[in-house]
């Protein structure tokens, strides 16, 4: 593709961005109108430039991408995209623009030809949730016969091609975005459901996709260290319901923000502009409610109560926090006007989600979760939950992530004590901070909850040892539940990923006890 033809897809009025675009020559003057030189690629990392790539330097939080410039135009770019005033040498020529994330966006979408303009496209968002939201509504979706992609923090799933979507939780780039987006629309899909977190919305990940329908689970206390501020968060979150104003309209489909009446964010929300809302909620009046709720062994039973009248719902997925994803996931479907049996059917498919109430067995006579559970209200969910599924202990092992929100540590600490019979205090993702010092502010929240160190709580920093060590402890008919890293595939100590598995470590554990040894 040319780039003089990417570049309009930053000039006002183009796409779901606001970018602006000023070409300059290599000494800093006005450049000729139009820049008709091939692009092969488009990149951020200046590791994956080859010869003939656009170079877009993008400012993050420890990264200034301008200091590789040099190193991209070495490897072969050809042009480059920043937000400075900056002069090129051997006549590479230079585009300066206001925001370099939001170019970033609207460049790959007009690479890709802006997928998201054929498709269908609902975003999820929220602190606690979103995945398992996100899988029943395309859940719903493929039901209703529609072909239908999916982009979470677990994978992407694209007709019969599951992928990875990252080592931690957090919304693809821009690029892969709509790479998964281009993919949907060849591979013939009609909708496109992504999973869109605060950091992805902020850093403007999702920027040039054109939302159609805006889905908020809860905002609760998270990610306070990269936001600041509890308003900024939730203003990030917001984000998502902003964008249906921005976006393009699609024939026949007005844009719908669905609400969670339950949460405090309801009224915030409901303030932003949309052609359509729906709310749902299980405690206050809402669009869609669920009456009737029977928690069993083998899930839950409600009725929905929805614009499009009363049905039945069965969900394998257990705690009331999941009836309040299902009823998101039945507002969507009623919004965009799907059959009743499609919506029944598709929430009674999703058994079980990677990491999120995760029953591990391995023939031990007691249960065995893992749950992604990293927050105050997520771990007091989960510990609720895992609550009624045991008449024996509830052994709780999880930590908290460093250089993340600190707040929340005693926090946590104090909802496990309140919950949980025995806690185990262990690394998750320390990063650069100290660990022990991490684990100590865990436990003040133990202690406030009237835990001592060796009879309701004990850290152990080794996350291996601490699972272990929990399911030793474990007896007939108890239940141990580790929480925190879920679906991850590594954990973080200094700068460094390592490989690590919560499920992995929890089946290795109890083949041990089992088997005794091996």
């Amino acid at each position: 593709m040319m780039l003089d033809v990417l570049l309009d897809a930053l000039q006002p009025g183009t796409g779901s961005g606001d970018a602006t675009a000023q070409t300059e020559s290599p000494r800093g003057g006005p450049a000729p109108a139009r820049l008709r030189i091939p692009i092969s690629s488009i990149t951020a990392d200046s590791r994956r430039v080859k010869p003939g790539s656009l170079f877009v330097a993008v400012v993050g939080g420890s990264v200034d991408g301008h200091r590789f410039i040099d190193d991209a135009i070495r490897r072969g770019a050809v042009a480059v995209v920043g937000e400075r005033d900056l002069s090129l040498s051997a006549g590479i020529p230079y585009v300066r623009v206001p925001d370099g994330r939001a170019a970033l966006a609207q460049l790959c979408a007009a690479w890709y030809g802006f997928p998201s303009r054929r498709l269908r496209v609902i975003g999820v968002t929220g602190t606690d949730g979103k995945t398992t939201t996100t899988t029943l509504i395309h859940s719903i979706l493929s039901a209703a016969g529609e072909q239908a992609g999916m982009v979470s923090t677990v994978a992407a799933v694209i007709g019969d091609r599951h992928s990875d979507t990252g080592l931690h939780t957090t919304t693809p780039d821009a690029p892969d975005v709509q790479a998964y987006l281009a993919e949907m629309v060849a591979r013939g899909c009609t909708y496109a459901v992504l999973e869109a977190t605060s950091h992805g919305l902020h850093q403007k990940r999702v920027d040039a996709c054109d939302f159609d329908v805006a889905v908020i689970t809860n905002i609760t206390h998270e990610h306070l260290d990269y936001h600041g501020t509890f308003e900024n968060y939730r203003e990030a979150k917001a984000t998502l319901f902003r964008m249906l104003s921005s976006a393009a309209h699609k024939p026949g489909l007005p844009k719908i923000a669905v609400l969670n009446a339950d949460d405090p964010s309801y009224a915030y929300l409901r303030a932003i502009p949309a052609d359509r809302y729906l709310s749902y909620g299980i405690d206050n009046q809402a669009d869609v409610t669920a009456h009737n709720i029977i928690e069993g062994e083998q899930g839950q039973h409600f009725f929905a109560v929805t614009p499009a009248g009363q049905f039945e719902i069965t969900t394998p997925l257990p705690g009331r926090y999941n009836v309040a994803n299902a009823l998101a996931a039945i507002s969507v479907g009623v919004g965009l006007g799907l059959p009743i049996p499609a919506i029944q059917r598709g929430v009674a498919a999703v058994s079980t989600i990677m990491g999120r109430m995760e029953r591990i067995d391995e023939g031990q006579d007691f249960t065995a979760i893992v749950d992604f559970a990293h927050t105050p209200n997520a771990l007091e969910r989960a510990l609720s939950v895992a609550r009624r599924m045991t008449t024996g202990r509830l052994i709780v092992v999880f930590g908290c992530a460093g250089l993340r929100d600190k707040g929340k540590r005693p926090h946590m600490g104090e909802v496990a004590g309140r919950l949980a019979d025995f806690t185990v205090i262990t690394a998750e993702d320390p990063r650069t901070e100290n660990l022990s010092q991490i684990m100590q502010e865990i436990a003040v929240g133990l202690q406030q909850a009237g835990r001592r160190e060796g009879e309701g709580y004990v850290p152990i920093a080794d996350r291996a040892v601490a699972i272990a060590f929990a399911v030793n402890m474990a007896r007939p008919g108890d239940l141990v539940i580790v929480t925190g890293k879920g679906h991850e595939q590594s954990m973080c100590f200094g700068t460094t990923e390592y490989p690590w598995s919560d499920h992995e470590a929890m089946r290795r554990a109890l083949r041990v006890r089992v088997e005794g040894g091996t």
